[in-house]
Order: C-alpha cells, then structure tokens, then sequence
C-alpha cells in the first residue's frame, strides 16, 4: 500500500444530514496479539471478536481503504493521566499466580470475577489503551477525518478500579488528548450499558459533553438517570437517554438524531468520540435491545454527515459473530463503501451461518419504548440542552482535504523553545516512508505528537508515541497474510481458546 496515499477514504455513502459528498481520510488500529487476550472460561468477554472483525475487514477489500496502524502501547505515565498511580502498579504486576496473596488489593480494586485476572492483563490494557491515544494523535494532527480502534470503548473503568469487564479507561485517555488541541469533544455512546466511567471523569466540565442512550433500570451499571445533567461547570452538559427493552431501529433514530442533532448546533464540537458498543444489537448475549445492523450502523452514517474529526470505539457485544459484522459494516460506513450482503470466505466462516450474510437482523422482540415515552424524553433532554451556553455560530464546513504535517525548518526555529523528540522521529519515519513505498515490511514506527497550542497560547506536553504502520500485505485480501514477531499470521486464531458462545457465565 502506498503511504502517500494510504487513508484516503472511499465515496460517500448517501447523505443521512445533509450533503455528504466529501471523502474521508481513515485511519485504523490494529495489533495483531489483541485476539489471544482471554478473559477466561465462560466469561463473556472476548477479544478475539477484534480478529475476527479484522479478518471480515480483509475479505472486504477495507484494509486497502484506510492507513492500517499498528499502535504503540500506553505506558504507565500514559494511564497515570486518568488513573491512580497505586491502581496502574497493581495491574502492571498481578498474576494469576501471585493473585492469592493479594485479596485485599483484589476486593480494593474490584478485580475479581466480573474484571479477573489473566495472562496479559497490563499488555492488553497497553494494546488498547494505546491504540485509542494513537487514534486520538492523528486527529490531532488533521491528517485523517476519521480513525477506528474497535478493540477500545471499554467505558466503566474509573480512576482506581475496574469495572464491567473494562479495566483501563481508554476513551477517557483518548478524551484527554483531543483536548490538547480541540476546545470542545463530544462523546456519544450506544452501548447498551451506561457509559458511567466516561460521564463521571467529566461530570463537572463543560469541555466535554456525555451523551449515553443506554437501557436503565436494573440493569449494569445502575446508573444513567435523565435527571442525571452534569454538575458546577459541568451542568446541562451531561446528557442521559434511558430506554427500555426491545427498542427498534425506529424508535432509536426518532430519539437519537434529534437529540444529537440539537448538541450539534448547540455544542459545537470540534471533535467526537463514538463509542459502538455492538451490546445493543439484537440477540447479544448480555442484550435486551432490538437493533439491525444497519440501524445501529445510521448513527455513525449520521455522525459521518456532519464532517468533524471522529474517533470510533468498540465496547460491548458478546454475541461475537453479530459483534464482528457489525463492526465491519460500520467500518465501510467509516470509509463510504456499501458492502455486499453475501460474506466472502474467510477463516471465520463458521461462525456466521446458516445465513453467512453481513446484515445482523432484528427479531420479533416487543419495544416496550412507546412513542409517549420516547417524546416525553426527548422533549425534557432538549429542554435541558436549550440551557447550554451556545457555541459560536460556526457553519460545518469541508475540512482542507489534503493537510499535512509542516514539515520543520532548522533556520526559523526558536532556539528556546523545548525540542521534541517524538515529533522529530515521526518527521524522519514519514521520510522514509515516501521513499519505500515499494517495501514489502512495515518495521518502519511513526511518532505523532502534536505541536498545536492549546487555549492558554503554550505547546502543550508530548507524553504519547504515535502509531506504527502495517506491513503492507494487510492492504490486501489477496495477499498471504504475513507473520508477526511471534511467527503467528496476523489473521490466524493463535492460542485463543474459542467456547461456543452460549456457554454459561
């Protein structure tokens, strides 16, 4: 794949807002151990959905469409932004072995059941923490519209504790470093559980708006109330959307463009965090909503529409097979390509019939949202948007299509100020780059680091490496897929352990 040109996006899909005629630079994060994380026998959880996404994504021809990244993994200063010091040195150094003896710090740091301990805990939290800051740094950049991490979007962790399966909170990590450049985010989330870890961190600023539709009412978290709206600062900028089972892809686009919508032209962010958690999907195992594929899929068409940087997380799903096509069909979305129906072969093909087609239907379930319900809702959460301070009345607008990094001029530069490293590595790499597109391997690393001045006039603090490319084989589906460090294809299923789905908890 030719870097000078890899993420430039495909056509746009039919306008859902508005014209969207424009194209799309995608970006996507993808490391190839993430699918051999196993949270253990019978847990729902399972990374191995990531793989699995990723080898629909090859068979589709989509890794040819985006920059394919191999992200760097966080580090502890990296999770020491968001997260107590004392709760990252423990998950750096629990085992299972050495788990017993530590009882105390286990029920401290709610790891247990719900959150165990495993071989390659910290890594994997490192591989996906760290691909949502990456993801976050190219945005920063501008060198892409829109960058995909589907093994992010765990949304419980707090600051010193796991919860819900998620035990480092990456979009918040990811939140914090659109704000070095980006005045205002927007984080929307569409798991069918309540965004709570992501609404608490931000619960009192108005730099950060939450907006979670999310079934409520003894259900996980527990939390999620529509009187919930934010506090000090932060008031009217939280935003809860609590629905009940079996809600339709009707009823959810009746409730959801409005409301997002309306934060659009009063928020105006400069940047949105999508969490697609595939929980909300008909038929998951954990789930009780009711959406297709398609109709969980128009809230990223709709989010695409209005054409300001995007970041797409995963999240939930335990239905692995609706998890994966769903992910793939939002990723086609993401670069404005209409896949087919029929899936091609690929490794995974079992585990999609008897049907083998891309499209996750909704069943017979009875929507226990009623119309009343939902425009009663809707009604009280734009009352309380009407009380946010109104953004400055800016048109979306077409952002520059082609900008590029400025590439550094020894002769101009002020000799005071702090030099960087990380930048200067990522400058070299894209050097290299443009002279060996021709290479077969990708040992080549980039360093993003971004040099834009925040609010107060100063350059704010590079703490995050940038992403590393892919090698080029993953920009085609033809291709053998080639083998990583290990030896092990970057496709294959490793030494995952795979269950059937419905085994017990």
């Amino acid at each position: 794949m030719d870097p000078s040109s890899a993420g430039s996006g495909g056509n746009s899909l039919a306008a859902v807002a508005g014209t969207d005629a424009q194209k799309r630079r995608v970006c996507y994060f993808y490391d190839t151990e993430v699918g051999n994380y196993y949270y253990g026998q019978g847990h729902p959880m399972k990374p191995h959905r990531v793989r699995m996404t990723h080898a629909l994504l090859a068979h589709y021809g989509l890794l040819g469409r985006m920059q394919v990244l191999r992200p760097l993994r966080a580090l502890d200063h990296d999770f020491c932004r968001f997260h107590s010091a004392d709760y990252v040195a423990f998950l750096r150094t629990v085992t299972p072995e050495t788990q017993l003896g530590r009882g105390r710090q286990l029920r401290r740091f709610n790891v247990g059941e719900d959150c165990p301990v495993f071989d390659g805990l910290y890594a994997y939290c490192q591989s996906y923490a760290g691909a949502s800051i990456s993801a976050a740094v190219m945005l920063n950049h501008g060198t892409h519209d829109i960058a995909i991490n589907w093994s992010g979007g765990l949304h419980h962790a707090k600051k010193s504790e796991a919860s819900g399966f998620c035990y480092v909170n990456d979009i918040v990590l990811a939140i914090l470093e659109l704000l070095k450049v980006h005045e205002r985010v927007l984080y929307i989330d569409i798991d069918i559980h309540h965004g709570d870890g992501v609404e608490e961190a931000f619960y009192t600023t108005n730099r950060v708006m939450t907006v979670s539709f999310h079934k409520f009412g003894e259900y996980f978290p527990g939390t999620g109330d529509i009187r919930d709206i934010g506090y000090a600062e932060g008031k009217y900028y939280c935003l809860n959307v609590p629905l009940d089972d079996g809600i339709d892809d009707d009823s959810y686009q009746s409730i959801f463009k409005p409301i997002i919508g309306k934060v659009m032209e009063m928020y105006h962010p400069d940047a949105v965090v999508l969490q697609c958690g595939a929980d909300s999907l008909s038929g998951d195992r954990l789930g009780c909503f009711n959406l297709s594929g398609k109709g969980h899929a128009e809230c990223v068409k709709y989010m695409r529409s209005f054409n300001v940087p995007l970041l797409l997380l995963g999240g939930g799903g335990y239905t692995i097979r609706n998890v994966s096509r769903c992910w793939c069909y939002e990723t086609g979305v993401a670069v404005g390509e209409e896949l087919k129906e029929k899936l091609p072969y690929n490794e995974y093909y079992e585990y999609f019939g008897p049907e083998y087609s891309l499209y996750v239907s909704s069943s017979n379930m009875e929507n226990r949202n009623t119309n009343k319900q939902l425009e009663e809702m809707k009604c009280k959460i734009l009352e309380n948007l009407s009380k946010v301070e109104h953004a400055p009345s800016v048109q979306f607008e077409e952002r520059i299509p082609e900008r590029k990094l400025p590439e550094r001029d020894e002769d101009k530069e002020d000799p005071d100020r702090r030099p960087d490293p990380y930048f200067d590595r990522f400058l070299s790499a894209r050097r290299r780059l443009k002279h060996s597109a021709s290479r077969n391997t990708g040992d080549t690393r980039e360093y993003t680091e971004t040099e834009a001045k925040d609010q107060h006039g100063k350059i704010p603090t590079t703490e995050h490496r940038g992403p590393e490319p892919m090698e080029e084989d993953l920009g085609s589906s033809k291709q053998a897929p080639p083998a990583d460090a290990n030896g092990m294809a970057i496709n294959a299923p490793g030494n995952v352990k795979n269950e059937p789905e419905s085994s017990p908890k």
